[in-house]
């Protein structure tokens, strides 16, 4: 099987995903900065090979399937470390609750991708913004929480600015699957599509 360059940068963003948990443990001065650092480049490498297979016509199954697995390991991981690390009160609840909502989602709305595709009704494919606008706000956040994951009293005001971002974005997880599972909805009740499935994210 022969491996292109997008792929071998999916393939690196999942080889950076044990690099950032023990950067993330490892109490040395700065650690934090610098496992948001690796999270930062395995997100450019996200957007990097999908950029590179379209400009340069390099796609293939093997990319095709890796590169959202990819992804949702990539945010899936980083929730658990922030739940670990966020343990005790309500903050801890809410955060232990946002990351089940999202990854939750990930998991039903794969789910529902890979039903859609078993009976051939995957064909048009279209980003939504709601979609787009749930990742933006869901790295932005995370990259901030794991900044300030030890939540030193100088940076609280920016811990909770990143709390509040990962909120909004667990809102607009739920609203962007609910919008997927309605375009879905007539197929599901064994009716006639009415109109191309979304697919708000990838």
């Amino acid at each position: 099987m022969h491996i292109n360059l997008p792929t071998w940068l999916t393939l690196f963003r999942v080889a950076l995903l044990p690099v950032m948990v023990v950067v993330f443990y490892w109490q040395f001065p700065g650690h934090n900065i610098t496992a948001a650092i690796v999270f930062v480049l395995a997100a450019i490498t996200d957007w990097l090979d999908g950029y590179l297979a379209r400009r340069l016509n390099l796609t293939s199954a093997f990319g095709a399937f890796l590169d959202p697995v990819a992804d949702k390991l990539m945010v899936a991981v980083t929730l658990f470390l922030l739940v670990e690390s966020h343990r005790g009160g309500w903050p801890g609840v809410v955060m232990a609750v946002t990351a089940a909502v999202i990854v939750g989602r990930e998991i039903s709305v794969s789910a529902l991708r890979e039903w859609m595709a078993e009976i051939g009704m995957r064909a048009t494919v279209k980003v939504a913004f709601v979609g787009k606008l749930k990742t933006v706000m869901q790295m932005i956040a995370l990259v901030v929480l794991i900044v300030q994951h030890e939540r030193s009293a100088e940076a609280l005001r920016l811990y909770h600015i990143g709390e509040a971002l990962l909120v909004v974005a667990g809102v607009l997880t739920i609203w962007s699957g609910l919008h997927y599972l309605r375009a879905a909805w007539p197929i599901l009740r064994g009716e006639p599509p009415r109109r191309e499935l979304a697919d708000e994210d990838v």
